[in-house]
């Protein structure tokens, strides 16, 4: 159905009501050129910028080239807009779908056939806490994942059933709580808002404005002038609060003056109260009642403290102020001992400790990281468990309990059956197919993008490489080993850390000691995504003397992202993409893959794109432009133990001579290994699929 004068988007009241929200989306009158979003049928709170004949100004998504908008008899009327999607290179017309949330933005989904799942492609407004009403009265808003909205000191929800679903919009009140004038005012700071009604008059001090504001209980707030002695009180109700302290022009309500909201007098700051003698007597004794009720506490809670102490010293275990994660299973170490079989099945050595496999009472198989080293191990420790523990993401490898025990720390997570990325980057590891990588890509990509963006706090991984990018039995991507990671807070961009990434997969900016942020990531997977093109290592040691050689340098240890990155620039991904894929590939994906790895490991952090940006480019869902050379690359392998990589007339990659593990398949060219759609050879412990 397209959208008319007459026909309406309207949303649902809640998430899971399909009833009549408040909010709409309409054709905006009088000239119907371009739409608006209302609240309650009326209230305007943004619109999507005119018409250009192609998109909407205020909405630069809709360029994206995956949709076809028909605009007939646009500022008329009689206008009617509809879109129909576009096929993608493959064919494949994605599903889409544009809905009014029941909270009131505008948000345009993708359907994903990969995680089976609808993916948002944009919002407006962007931030949560511009759409009117959407906390209703007396509610501010705080525009975060889990906690969107919240009430004014001293008041309560209306509705907590529906603030608990996500439904905001009951806002809040006092409670029983009768006014009187030992009412106080809580300070806003400089505030946009609405209200209901307002008187304002001349008044000599502050004292004197909060004084006419306390003389009647229809009056929530004041804002008073210094300089003007210009006093207003609002009557009724106050909401959509929105900070404008740190802009430089607007106020409250309009006028720039800090707003006073009237809140319930025991929880009011700077409410001055006076005491006849009885109640301070009174006061005195419960006091002094309060106080020893306290005391009583604290010695009880001391003696069970200590109690549970000795108990635990008992058992052998220390107690060093380390609180567990109570959703993850805690392990003995005997039971772990006895799981790996004495430790015996090494699967291979990562951040501060080796990784044995081990088989659980129930059968269950698990891999088991044993921290080595006292001092960094348990700093691991500490922030892999408190990092991990709640989180759960398709492409993140699961944490599944963990074992502190006298000087013991160990790591119990999910078994990984096809190992880590780094086995299948060997010349004579096994081949996977181009499918299968582009998978891997854009799994790890989204695995990245959640610790990134969709956490309650902000995760930097720290050490992105194919080591720690792991693959289960479908060959599923699942990003591990957060023992370098850094948590931090929304309200903070960036975080100091020490230079614990790996070298070569390290961002230019961490290298020099700078601060990093989450473009540290961007850039180790940017390095990562060159290795899966092509096959092969970054840095590796050169060919023999016997071996086959294409241009390069045979000292010490060579570099393949300098001219990986130089081709790809050039139009030449064929040349960058793994000999032992012959032709069988996508030479489009390649192409895209290629140019999303060169954004990513460009020299300026501000130009690297962010993960979720990331996958929505190897999606198809956004068109990648051509990316400037990274000339800091060249200037990382000028020392003496990296000679760089030269090209040859031919423009082919250096390889160690034509690989044998595949010779019993067809090949598809010369010189190359069919890996359509499975794996070869696999090393001990990793599994073959079809």
């Amino acid at each position: 159905m397209n959208l008319t004068r007459v026909h309406n988007l309207l949303s649902w009241r809640t998430l899971t009501n399909p009833g009549n929200g408040f909010y709409s989306l309409r054709l905006k009158p009088p000239n119907y050129g371009e739409f608006e979003l209302v609240f309650n049928g009326t209230v305007s709170y943004w619109d999507t910028g005119k018409w250009t004949g192609g998109a909407f100004t205020g909405v630069p998504e809709m360029t994206v080239p995956i949709y076809r908008f028909d605009f007939e008899d646009a500022y008329s009327p009689m206008a009617s807009f509809g879109f129909t999607e576009r096929a993608l290179d493959n064919g494949v017309r994605p599903p889409t779908m544009f809905r009014v949330e029941p909270f009131g933005q505008m948000r345009q989904y993708t359907w994903s056939s990969q995680a089976g799942s609808w993916n948002m492609f944009w919002s407006r407004p962007e931030s949560i806490c511009s759409v009117k009403g959407v906390c209703g009265r007396f509610g501010v808003c705080v525009g975060e994942v889990l906690r969107v909205c919240e009430c004014v000191k001293g008041f309560v929800a209306v509705d907590g059933g529906g603030w608990g679903s996500g439904d905001y919009s009951g806002g809040c009140w006092r409670g029983e709580r009768v006014c009187d004038d030992s009412d106080g005012f809580e300070d806003f700071g400089v505030v946009r808002f609405g209200f209901e009604n307002m008187s304002s008059f001349k008044a000599k001090s502050r004292s004197l404005c909060e004084r006419g504001c306390l003389n009647s209980c229809d009056c929530v707030g004041l804002s008073f002038d210094e300089k003007s002695g210009f006093c207003r009180n609002f009557f009724g109700s106050l909401f959509d609060f929105q900070n404008l302290t740190t802009l430089e022009s607007g106020g409250g309500g309009g006028n720039g003056n800090v707003l006073y909201v009237r809140v319930p007098g025991e929880v009011s700051e700077g409410k001055i109260k006076r005491w006849n003698g009885k109640v301070l007597s009174g006061v005195v004794i419960g006091c002094v009642l309060f106080l020893v009720l306290v005391l009583g506490v604290v010695v009880v809670t001391l003696v069970v403290l200590a109690k549970r102490k000795r108990l635990k010293k008992e058992n052998g275990l220390e107690e060093d102020g380390f609180v567990p994660v109570l959703n993850l299973k805690v392990f003995s170490y005997k039971e772990l001992q006895l799981a790996t079989r004495g430790f015996s099945e090494k699967l291979g050595h990562g951040g501060f400790g080796t990784v044995f496999q081990g088989e659980l009472s129930d059968s269950t198989v698990v891999a088991v990281k044993r921290l080595e080293r006292p001092g960094g191990g348990e700093k691991e420790f500490r922030a892999e468990v408190s990092t991990i523990g709640n989180i759960q993401h398709v492409n993140l490898v699961r944490l599944r309990g963990f074992c502190s025990e006298n000087a013991h720390r160990l790591l119990v997570y999910e078994y990984m059956s096809n190992g880590a990325l780094s086995a299948y980057l060997r010349k004579e590891g096994p081949c996977l197919s181009w499918d299968v990588r582009l998978r891997v890509a854009i799994g790890t990509a989204k695995g990245i993008a959640y610790l990134h963006e969709e956490c309650r706090s902000c995760i930097i991984h720290c050490d992105i490489k194919p080591e720690n990018i792991l693959l289960d039995s479908d060959f599923t991507a699942k990003v591990s080993d957060f023992g370098l990671a850094k948590l931090i807070g929304r309200d903070f961009s960036r975080v100091l850390a020490t230079r614990r990434g790996t070298l070569g997969y390290v961002a230019p900016e961490w290298i020099s000691g700078v601060e990093i942020t989450t473009k540290a990531d961007v850039y180790s997977y940017g390095m990562t995504l060159l290795e899966l093109v092509g096959g092969r290592r970054n840095v590796e040691a050169p060919p023999s003397s016997g071996d086959r050689k294409s241009g390069c340098e045979t000292e010490d240890k060579w570099f393949f992202p300098p001219w990986a990155a130089q081709l790809i620039i050039d139009d030449n991904v064929a040349a960058v993409v793994d000999k032992k894929l012959g032709n069988v590939y996508n030479i489009e994906e390649a192409k895209r893959v290629a140019l999303v790895a060169v954004w990513c490991i460009q020299d300026d952090e501000a130009m690297r794109p962010t993960m979720s940006m990331v996958v929505k480019m190897l999606e198809g869902l956004v068109e990648v432009a051509l990316p400037p050379p990274p000339k800091l690359l060249q200037a990382l392998v000028t020392g003496e133990s990296f000679r760089g990589v030269k090209v040859d007339s031919s423009n082919a990659v250096s390889t160690a001579g034509s690989s044998s593990f595949c010779d019993n398949m067809e090949v598809s060219v010369a010189d190359s290994e069919s890996c359509i759609g499975e794996v070869f050879s696999p090393p001990d412990g990793i599994v073959n699929v079809r």
